[in-house]
């Protein structure tokens, strides 16, 4: 038995008349596209499996079954919802397409899961592109997926949502560990492309507004399947070198997959983990990244980064000059409130002084009295006198220290007396 076949499928990714490629004989015949070849009749009971004594093993038929929808179908865009997803421990996905009356297996291989942002969920509308095929060791039928999307932008969304909500758990979102942004830096790092219009708007628009500040690129591809990782080692090598003290990651305006290295989850965390202050610029106003949530400022543009970077210095020096004069005003009245301060503590420390001078006083002339009125000589005033032995000057306070031999002194208010006793 001998095929030639020539159709146009719907939905090849060709889109036109295509050749399916099958030019076979079945079980190892050939025969030409353009007609059917003339030929001498054969035994049928010669060709294989076409009677008992000719069957053919079922890994013949299954690989023939194979090669024939390989060649006859190219790989093409299918249309269905989402059945019974599993995803194997070695990493591939297994599940089903299925519509109103039919269903057909899918597996997609691990290694083809790169370029799909996220995997589906059970009855979730999907397009799907790949061969179908037959896996000949069981004989089943399935289509070998190599792209995956969702009607719409499910599986992106799903991707962008899952990403967050890892972060959020992990605290990389909370607005109290976004840092403020340095307010006069010298150097600022940029992480892009250095062929990209985003570098030419921060160098353009800070050479304007302050043309001191220095620009290091750290250069990185900003879309495609090594954005990601090049993008984490650009950040890298500006921390390494140290001497930025802002840095903006970001890139100009493009579709969602051209933005889509900006939602990589080792991005955010490759930006969380900067030690620097962080400012996000991806593509336009409109569009939101993970970048944009972790990084400490967001800015809607590279432009509105630089920006946000870079002060004006004409602004700059005005704002020095109105520090300065702020500064020498509160110098100058807090000068002035000193020596007003000054001025009434020495009036309470003359006040304090001559009240205490006055009370010291007091105090002494009260001792001074006591002190007198102790004092023997305001005794000897009042008529009191003191007699004392005339030789050795003792005092002579008892009746039984006199004798008539024994001169004696008596000390009187104006003078002393010498005196002898008289017997009796």
């Amino acid at each position: 038995m001998s095929y030639s076949r020539r159709r146009s499928w719907p939905g090849s990714q060709s889109g036109g008349a295509r050749s399916s490629g099958a030019n076979f004989d079945l079980f190892g015949g050939s025969a030409s596209e353009s007609a059917m070849p003339v030929r001498a009749p054969v035994n049928v009971s010669s060709i294989p499996g076409a009677s008992a004594e000719n069957a053919i093993p079922v890994a013949s038929l299954t690989e023939t079954a194979k090669a024939v929808i390989e060649g006859a179908l190219p790989p093409m865009w299918v249309r269905g919802e989402v059945s019974d997803f599993k995803r194997h421990r070695n990493g591939h996905w297994y599940f089903c397409l299925r519509d109103a009356s039919a269903q057909v297996r899918c597996v997609v291989w691990s290694r083809n899961q790169r370029g799909i942002p996220a995997s589906p969920d059970d009855g979730m509308e999907v397009v799907a592109f790949g061969q179908l095929t037959v896996y000949p060791a069981r004989g089943e039928m399935h289509l070998t997926v190599t792209t995956l999307d969702a009607v719409g932008d499910g599986l992106w969304r799903k991707a962008l949502e899952e990403t967050r909500l890892r972060l959020d758990r992990d605290g990389l979102l909370a607005p109290t560990r976004k840092r403020a942004l340095p307010p006069s830096p010298r150097c600022v790092g940029m992480v892009t492309s250095p062929d990209g219009a985003a570098l030419r708007d921060v160098i353009a628009v800070t050479r304007r507004r302050a043309p001191h500040v220095t620009i290091v690129v750290s250069g990185a591809a900003v879309q495609g399947a090594t954005a990601p990782r090049e993008i984490c080692e650009a950040i890298r090598r500006l921390v390494s070198w140290g001497g930025a003290d802002v840095i903006i990651v970001g890139r100009g305006g493009g579709a969602r997959e051209d933005l889509w290295a900006f939602n990589d989850e080792g991005v955010a965390r490759a930006i969380a983990a900067c030690p620097v202050p962080v400012i996000s610029a991806v593509g336009h106003e409109i569009d939101v990244t993970i970048a944009d949530l972790v990084a400490d400022h967001r800015a809607p543009t590279p432009s509105a980064a630089a920006e946000a970077a870079v002060p004006v210095r004409d602004d700059l020096l005005a704002a020095i000059d109105a520090e300065r004069a702020t500064l020498t005003a509160l110098m100058e009245e807090r000068l002035a409130a000193s020596r007003r301060m000054l001025s009434i503590a020495a009036d309470d420390l003359r006040r304090a002084a001559a009240l205490d001078t006055e009370r010291r006083r007091a105090r002494v002339a009260t001792v001074a009295g006591t002190l007198h009125a102790l004092s023997p000589l305001a005794t000897l005033a009042r008529g009191y006198a003191v007699a004392r032995d005339r030789a050795s000057g003792t005092t002579l306070s008892s009746i039984r220290d006199f004798d008539s031999s024994r001169d004696f002194t008596l000390t009187l208010r104006d003078g002393d007396v010498v005196a002898r006793p008289v017997d009796a």
